[in-house]
């Protein structure tokens, strides 16, 4: 078992860090038209890519140490130039000061997730198979960037609406690079979606949603298996994955060997 530290959270929070940025940066290439913007800052990167986009916050600020006041006046102006809210996702090991200048700033706590990690080197015989129950994984062809965003946002359609932001995102996780983008079929028709990424050894699970006709039928444990195995491939040690605590995604994940390293919080300081 890994122990949690510093050092490992800064891994897997960075990893996060680093997709966020190549996906706004992957969309930026397909549509140069996109507002995007990136700004690296006291530890962490800060991305923007609309306002009401979910990859326009700031990850892994605080990692290297406290943060000064003129770091988190740049970071305000970066979004509020852009009519946008300052979001920031806090991993705990920050030092706590940054809470209490967050709080004195006006910030308000609107979510917490949970990080959770699984070790890729133990069980040296264990494998993940390609197929379960049915459920028939691969990854997406170059030609079926469409078809990869708009499964992949239809399967959240009852939490985030399809809106053009969200797959503009989709899109993004589909051109990035170090990345694969998986389908997972059921009788020969498209069921779900998910992505994963590396960065120095960390195999990031993202975007993962399944068709409502088919849950309930091992699609997310199928792309789960697909994914590992990809990342494992790539020379990964760990794989991270993002969820709400008490989500079926989490026990999802949690059947799948991983375990719960921290909770995250999602501080967000909105404009008058």
């Amino acid at each position: 078992m890994k122990f949690m530290d510093m050092e490992l959270a800064r891994r897997v929070e960075m990893a996060e860090a680093v997709a966020m940025r190549s996906c706004a940066e992957a969309g930026l290439r397909t549509r140069p038209d996109l507002p995007i913007a990136i700004l690296e800052i006291a530890g962490g990167i800060a991305a923007y890519a609309g306002k009401d986009s979910p990859i326009t916050q700031a990850i892994g600020v605080g990692l290297d140490g406290r943060v000064a006041d003129s770091d988190l006046d740049l970071l305000e102006e970066f979004f509020h130039s852009r009519g946008a809210a300052v979001a920031l996702e806090i991993c705990p090991f920050v030092d706590l000061s940054l809470y209490q200048t967050l709080a004195k700033r006006g910030y308000q706590l609107t979510e917490v997730s949970n990080v959770l990690v699984r070790d890729l080197k133990l069980g040296d015989g264990e494998e993940f198979a390609g197929k379960w129950d049915g459920v028939v994984t691969r990854p997406a062809a170059a030609g079926e960037a469409d078809l990869w965003t708009l499964t992949v946002a239809q399967g959240f359609a009852e939490h985030f609406p399809v809106t053009r932001e969200i797959t503009d995102v989709m899109s993004g996780f589909f051109h990035r690079e170090n990345a694969s983008s998986y389908l997972a079929f059921i009788n020969g028709e498209v069921a779900g979606g998910g992505a994963v990424a590396a960065h120095k050894g960390v195999g990031g699970l993202f975007g993962a949603s399944t068709l409502p006709a088919f849950r309930r039928r091992g699609v997310q444990t199928a792309l789960l298996a697909a994914r590992l195995a990809w990342a494992r491939e790539q020379g990964c040690d760990l794989a991270v994955s993002i969820t709400q605590p008490g989500s079926i995604s989490q026990r999802n994940i949690e059947r799948f060997g991983f375990r719960v390293a921290y909770t995250r919080t999602k501080m967000i300081r909105e404009w008058a």
